[in-house]
């Protein structure tokens, strides 16, 4: 049986990824935006959050854009990830993925989320921006 294409959905606001020390809790309003995350290590405490509210002098990379994979994805599919991250991977394009109940996040830099979105269309997967239109309906 042949699944439908996966669906992304690509969200405007740039991301960044924060490393904080092990143990450490973030100090400004982190849970902003269409992703956001607090991971902790034993050796670290990473946050994925807007880069814009970012406070200066912390460790930092980015700015990331987040693809979302339309869902929620049943637990019994497999090989989500693979068709999303094998076409990036060859064509050279850094990843970092992330995953929740319902969906998985892909994070790109945001300087080649063109060319990324362009990639995922020639292998077959759907990806619109997350608002189709934001005319006046009147």
């Amino acid at each position: 049986m042949t699944r439908m294409p996966l669906h992304l959905l690509v969200h405007p606001e740039d991301l960044a990824i924060v490393q904080l020390d092990s143990g450490a809790e973030p100090a400004w309003d982190w849970r902003r935006g269409p992703l956001a995350s607090l991971t902790w290590t034993s050796s670290e405490c990473s946050v994925i959050t807007l880069a814009e509210g970012v406070p200066s002098g912390l460790k930092q990379e980015g700015p990331f854009r987040v693809l979302e994979v339309a869902g929620p994805l049943d637990f019994a599919m497999f090989g989500v990830l693979r068709e999303i991250v094998d076409p990036l991977a060859e064509a050279g394009h850094m990843v970092l993925s992330m995953s929740t109940f319902e969906t998985e996040w892909i994070l790109v830099r945001t300087g080649v989320v063109e060319d990324v979105i362009a990639v995922l269309r020639k292998a077959g997967l759907i990806v619109t921006p997350t608002v189709l239109w934001t005319g006046d309906a009147s």
